[in-house]
């Protein structure tokens, strides 16, 4: 096996000492942790996220033999609320295929909660006070920096995110001689993201960006304005992406529209596409105002290990396993 920079003994405490600390959180704040199914029936239309699949080999009865394994626990959880069960979290494994890498795994664990009657802002502050929990916990503390998406590019590209022409917002990037064909305005605002802002987010800073363009409104609300706004967050902890909240859409309709322009991309994008979430759907209206996140437990305990390496802080890696 691979050298570690934490003991194996080492990241199975640090492991069980997060899932205690997240249990005891939500505990004091009375947030009932649930359990939903792993494999589904429907799969993630999102065109950048890939699934793996199954299929039951049972009587016929059970129900639709082809299966997807769960990239997030996100659509049984809204069912859930549409039930009424009230403020939710779970704790559990989550799979995404062909994402193998340095930082990345083919299975993980995620956490993700929910809060009815919040908005996104509101449960950025819960999910930053975790957080600071998490660092607490190995003895750290962090600056908190909270940052609108438009103020970020602002301050530190001098650009304006919602008005620049493609053009400007290819400058910045250009000596990483990216090929440009096929890419979206978003796809270059990702780029300026993750090239040229994150990697200068300092180690022990939490940084919280939030009300991104219409156009990146994944599952979240859109909010009226010039120009409109998607209700949603990114946390980060020094340069790692760690949690993805939104003030969640239960507009069943809309929710339709945005599944169906997915598997339109991933058509053109020559991907497989997964049945759609009817159940969620058929229940979506009757989901009351919310706010969710999902935050990745690999991602924060890398963080808290102070490693670039996910391998250091799992048991036994994909590539082992």
């Amino acid at each position: 096996m691979r050298s570690r920079k934490l003991t194996l003994a080492g990241a199975l405490q640090l492991r069980a000492s997060i899932y205690a600390l997240i249990r005891s959180f939500f505990a004091t704040r009375n947030v009932l942790e649930v359990e939903t199914p792993i494999l589904s029936a429907a799969g993630n239309s999102e065109p950048n996220i890939q699934s793996f699949t199954t299929r039951f080999s049972g009587h016929v009865d059970a129900g639709e033999a082809q299966r997807w394994l769960r990239t997030s626990p996100e659509y049984p959880l809204k069912r859930l609320l549409a039930a009424g069960i009230g403020d939710c979290y779970e704790l559990g494994r989550v799979f995404r295929n062909g994402e193998a890498g340095g930082r990345h795994n083919p299975e993980f664990t995620m956490l993700e909660w929910y809060r009815v009657g919040w908005d996104h802002r509101r449960l950025m502050e819960e999910t930053i006070t975790l957080v600071e929990a998490a660092l607490a916990m190995v003895g750290r503390r962090a600056e908190v920096h909270i940052v609108s998406y438009r103020q970020l590019f602002l301050d530190e590209l001098g650009i304006d995110p919602l008005h620049a022409p493609i053009d400007e917002l290819r400058a910045p990037l250009a000596e990483y001689s990216i090929d440009p064909a096929g890419l979206t305005r978003d796809d270059w605002l990702d780029l300026l993201i993750t090239h040229r802002l994150q990697p200068a987010f300092s180690r022990d800073c939490i940084t919280v960006i939030h009300d991104y363009p219409a156009t990146q409104c994944a599952l979240a609300k859109i909010r009226a304005g010039d120009p409109p706004l998607a209700e949603r967050f990114e946390l980060y902890l020094g340069q790692h992406e760690v949690a993805n909240g939104y003030h969640e859409l239960n507009d069943a309709d809309e929710q339709r529209i945005r599944f169906e322009r997915d598997q339109t991309i991933r058509r053109e994008r020559g991907l497989s596409e997964s049945p759609l979430d009817h159940r969620l759907l058929a229940t979506l209206d009757e989901m009351p105002d919310a706010a969710g996140v999902a935050m990745g437990i690999e991602r924060l305990l890398m963080c808290l290990a102070d490693t670039n390496a996910i391998a250091d802080v799992l048991a036994i890696p994909f590539h082992e396993a």
